[in-house]
């Protein structure tokens, strides 16, 4: 029986954790997606924009 006490913590957080992934998962995108996507789309392109500036002036 001290097999099964000693086995039972490490399923239970296993089970918790892939329930807790799951979760995340299935909560990526949503109505914000498009709005945070824009968002770093304009970060890229404001990023790559300053690098070819201070690329060119040299």
């Amino acid at each position: 029986m001290d097999y099964l006490a000693a086995l039972v913590p490490p399923v239970v957080m296993a089970a918790f954790f892939i329930a807790l992934v799951r979760v995340i998962v299935k909560t990526q995108g949503g109505a914000a997606k498009a709005k945070e996507d824009a968002a770093v789309d304009a970060a890229l392109a404001r990023a790559q924009n300053a690098r070819g500036a201070t690329s060119s002036e040299a």
